[in-house]
């Protein structure tokens, strides 16, 4: 008997989310879905060289057709928050939306792929499906970073299509992420006599005024707008309730837009806080994205979309893609704003859409 649900690349990519969704998945608990995809896309489908890199499932097929599309997603989602079995019902104006961890992010998008991969059999492009673990966490360990590391000839594609939530839209490019730790030192001291002591936590006050009174940019490029923030995510601090903290730690996280490289947001986060005696340490930093609409087969799947599209809010590995020179685009179902939250939800309908315009688009010459 097989220590995984087994899943039914044929039916429909709505029932198909269901059954992804059911399967547990937090980041770095992901071999239970790993060992399912990997079973169903051995058995059902044809055509495929199919390999596994960890809890990643990789497969691709080798026609000789004249470009290749690439599909990539991500299995892990973040921590359940009672939220798995998923369910069925009808909310508000959504019209019938699927509930549950990952429905958005991107159990869904996830459905899609697995499906067209069972159900194309005469593709008008060759074809990669990467099926990666721990995007959810910090850089280091995500699971496409590995594959690029061990695998990169997998990461050839002239154009990759990232399932994360879009609602349905092509979503361009995608911002970089910075975080940063500010750290203060003081001099610890029993608060009855607080004038024997500095207080590590109050060294914050200005830096946090600062960041609360933060002027972010709105950047066009190519038509696509993106809208940069900073913000104080993390503080901690204090030893008890009767002593002043001598050290104190706040986490800041950037977000900037495509035009700006990692050392560049560096930088502007060192001019925002410029003038502070505070420590700095850059604790996780990934590249932006550019849009690269222009590229041939990046248009033709805006097309193929009826031309709708706009700026990625978020960074996405679409980051990873832009860096190896594959134009590669954000397209999913569900609402980005949904994600990670307890009433984490998708509509039906946009699966059917999104596995509409995908189908088209990878049958199309």
């Amino acid at each position: 008997m097989s220590s995984y649900p087994s899943l039914d690349l044929h039916a429909d990519p709505i029932d198909l989310t269901s059954a992804l969704v059911d399967i547990p998945s937090v980041s770095q608990d992901e071999s239970v879905i790993a060992d399912a995809v990997e079973a169903a896309l051995r058995a059902q489908t044809s055509g495929f060289e199919i390999v596994r890199n960890g809890n990643a499932v990789l497969a691709r097929t080798n026609r000789g057709l004249g470009s290749r599309v690439m599909l990539a997603g991500h299995l892990d989602t973040v921590p359940i928050a009672d939220n798995v079995p998923s369910r069925r019902e009808r909310f508000h104006a959504e019209g019938d939306v699927i509930h549950g961890c990952g429905t958005v992010d991107m159990k869904s998008g996830d459905a899609v792929f697995l499906h067209l991969a069972a159900t194309i059999d005469e593709p008008a492009h060759d074809v990669t499906l990467v099926f990666y673990d721990c995007e959810e966490i910090a850089a280091s360990f995500n699971g496409l970073g590995r594959i690029e590391r061990e695998m990169p000839e997998w990461l050839q594609a002239d154009v990759a299509v990232l399932g994360e939530p879009t609602g349905g839209f092509i979503e361009a490019g995608c911002q970089g992420t910075l975080r940063v730790r500010l750290s203060a030192s003081g001099t610890r001291a029993h608060s009855a006599r607080s004038w024997m002591g500095d207080n590590a936590i109050h060294k914050f006050g200005a830096v946090l005024n600062r960041l609360a009174a933060y002027q972010a940019r709105d950047v066009d490029i190519d038509g696509c707008v993106y809208r940069e923030g900073m913000q104080a995510v993390r503080i901690s601090g204090g030893v008890a309730g009767n002593v002043v903290p001598d050290a104190a730690e706040l986490d800041v996280n950037f977000r900037f837009a495509p035009d700006r490289s990692v050392e560049q947001a560096i930088e502007h986060v060192r001019e925002v806080v410029d003038g502070l005696d505070l420590g700095f340490e850059v604790t996780d930093a990934s590249p932006g994205a550019l849009p690269g609409l222009g590229a041939p087969a990046a248009a033709a799947l805006i097309d193929a979309a009826g031309g709708q599209f706009r700026a990625k809010y978020g960074w996405t590995d679409v980051s990873r893609f832009s860096a190896l020179g594959i134009p590669a685009v954000n397209y999913g179902p569900g609402d980005p704003n949904l994600a990670h939250k307890r009433d984490e939800r998708v509509p039906v309908d946009q699966i059917t859409h999104v596995t509409t315009v995908l189908r088209s688009y990878l049958t199309s010459g």
